[in-house]
């Protein structure tokens, strides 16, 4: 840490400690929607000048490039940096070669990154290659899932092999290195957790994946024991039988066909799909029962 009484200095070497401090003052000035810096990146693959590899990403990406054209910028490729401040282009380091300034407070050289808002708690994962964000203490490394889960989920979560490096089930978005928050389903799959609040709107509580419900339902399947109870069927269904099978817990079972939905004998779930004949599943009517 810096002493506040410092031995006789150059007045260049002031005048930059002044400038540092101005920016530091004005530092919401400098980045862009993705990240406060005081730099810019040339992007190795196409050669090109922007804020950072997300505005790069959404530019090249967009419905106005043509598609054989479009592409994310390899993030770990990245050779030169242009000060914000000054615009000298550089090699890739936290400080201006020329006019002194940080260039960002959290610097990673391994993702050669930069970012000045330190209260997100970036912190570098060598084993998923990236930086992640949230206080390197409050999580780990999941070798299974191939990803960092809050330790809160370390001897809890459902593994699922690599488990985020796939798109989010609901928006398509890749879930590996989003920027919008992840939630980890009871199953173990990843989806976002505003994807997870939408569907909710829309009373859809089972995973997209693997049809697992993620919440407790039980409530839900009270109602319908009431309601298939407070439904009789016709005398020539009493007696039909049909195969069904559970998405909750995997088990098959042979119950008397109701119209309303069927209940799985093992864990009593009615999140269950006909596997012989009729209507696939039941779950428009539980969406119906758990609003």
């Amino acid at each position: 840490m810096e002493s506040i009484l410092e031995p006789q200095m150059s007045s260049n070497e002031n005048y930059h400690k002044e400038d540092e401090g101005n920016v530091e003052l004005e530092s919401d000035h400098f980045g862009c929607m993705h990240y406060r810096r005081r730099c810019k990146i040339r992007a190795p693959c196409c050669d090109e000048i922007f804020d950072c590899r997300h505005c790069h990403n959404e530019s090249k990406n967009s419905m106005e490039v043509d598609p054989f054209d479009r592409h994310d910028v390899p993030r770990h490729d990245l050779k030169r940096v242009i000060c914000s401040l000054c615009g000298t282009e550089q090699d890739v380091q936290q400080k201006c070669i020329q006019c002194g300034v940080c260039m960002g407070k959290y610097f990673c050289d391994k993702c050669k990154f930069f970012d000045d808002d330190v209260s997100k708690k970036q912190y570098h994962c060598d084993e998923c290659g990236i930086c992640r964000t949230g206080g390197k203490e409050n999580f780990f490394h999941c070798n299974t899932c191939g990803c960092c889960y809050p330790t809160m989920l370390k001897d809890s979560h459902s593994c699922v092999e690599k488990a985020m490096h796939h798109n989010c089930p609901v928006c398509f978005e890749f879930l590996f290195d989003t920027m919008k928050d992840i939630t980890v389903l009871r199953c173990g799959h990843t989806i976002h957790l505003e994807c997870v609040k939408e569907m909710e709107r829309h009373y859809q509580y089972s995973c997209p994946v693997c049809s697992k419900s993620y919440c407790d339902m039980s409530r839900v399947w009270e109602k319908l024991d009431q309601e298939v109870a407070s439904t009789p069927m016709p005398q020539m269904y009493q007696n039909k039988m049909v195969w069904i099978l559970c998405n909750d817990c995997g088990k098959t079972s042979e119950v008397n066909f109701h119209i309303l939905a069927h209940k799985c004998l093992e864990c009593k779930s009615y999140n269950t799909r006909r596997t012989r004949g009729g209507p696939a599943s039941c779950s428009s009517r539980i969406a119906e029962m758990a609003r």
